[in-house]
């Protein structure tokens, strides 16, 4: 009687144990087999030793984000975590800067170009006239051609927008510009150029140029931004690249005649400043054409 006894007290105890260690895993997995002790940390979800196999730690949210600071430059502060932050800040701030400016036309062009040249002059006429009918001009802040449009756009009345970038050597705004945003990632920068824009007029330059002209025409080709304007100003600059898309870009296929349709090439200010206006009229019905201006 008593050996029945014990034995069932001792089945009782194996019961619970089990019990207690399928509690502790979790559910059961594929074939009745428990599933591996889990923990979580925010949204992210960990089984087995897979916090040590990524280098997470074992201390809670709330325990590493009250433990002392040790002295000096902390190292979460080089993480990309921290970087997503920081990425998300300058949007914020950029969208928050620019979004009261109103109509604008994004000036491109070199910073290598000094004052008193062709392009520089021709840079500072061709802002100047927007600014004088109502819009914002938007420039890379820096010298060269964007000290020439904010310059311009200055002179004409308009609200002159300076988004810098941080640069290994630094590139200070220019001393025309009203409304600064001081940028460390390009790919934010280059969004605000885009999203409050309603044109690109774009000048001789180099790389930078080339990137922010080719990055327009990607998402106007893709249908991710709408069809706005982007004018080339300098035929004898931009030729040799027009040329090359129209006898090697088409005929491989890799471009269409609407993609090469989607730039306009011009030396004349007022043109530029036509196709500029006779876009905005349409989607601005407070701008007046540029042939009410005159």
């Amino acid at each position: 009687m008593n050996n029945r006894a014990n034995d069932r007290q001792v089945d009782a105890h194996h019961a619970t144990k089990s019990d207690d260690a399928g509690q502790a895993a979790g559910p059961p997995g594929h074939g009745g087999e428990p599933m591996t002790p889990e923990r979580r940390s925010g949204r992210i979800v960990m089984r087995g030793d897979v916090e040590e196999r990524i280098g997470k730690s074992h201390a809670t949210e709330d325990e590493q984000f009250l433990k002392p600071t040790p002295r000096g430059r902390p190292e979460f502060i080089d993480t990309d975590p921290w970087r997503v932050l920081r990425i998300q800040s300058e949007f914020v701030e950029g969208f928050d800067a620019l979004a009261g400016i109103g109509p604008a036309v994004t000036v491109f062009g070199s910073a290598r170009v000094e004052e008193g040249t062709p392009a520089y002059e021709l840079a500072r006429t061709i802002a100047r006239r927007p600014a004088e009918s109502g819009f914002a001009i938007i420039t890379g802040g820096g010298p060269g051609i964007m000290e020439a449009a904010n310059r311009g756009c200055r002179e004409g009345g308009g609200l002159s927008v300076g988004c810098n970038i941080e640069l290994p050597h630094e590139q200070s705004l220019n001393a025309y510009v009203d409304l600064g945003v001081e940028f460390r990632y390009f790919f934010a920068r280059k969004t605000m150029f885009v999203k409050y824009a309603d044109a690109f007029v774009i000048l001789p330059g180099g790389f930078g140029t080339l990137d922010e002209l080719f990055e327009a025409l990607t998402l106007i080709q893709t249908g991710k931004v709408r069809d706005f304007p982007v004018v080339l100003v300098g035929t004898d600059y931009w030729r040799g690249l027009l040329d090359w898309m129209r006898d090697v870009q088409l005929p491989a296929g890799a471009i269409s005649e609407a993609d090469l349709a989607l730039l306009r090439l011009t030396d004349d200010p007022d043109e530029a400043v036509s196709i500029v206006h006779a876009y905005a009229s349409r989607a601005h019905a407070r701008i007046p054409d540029e042939g009410d201006l005159r």
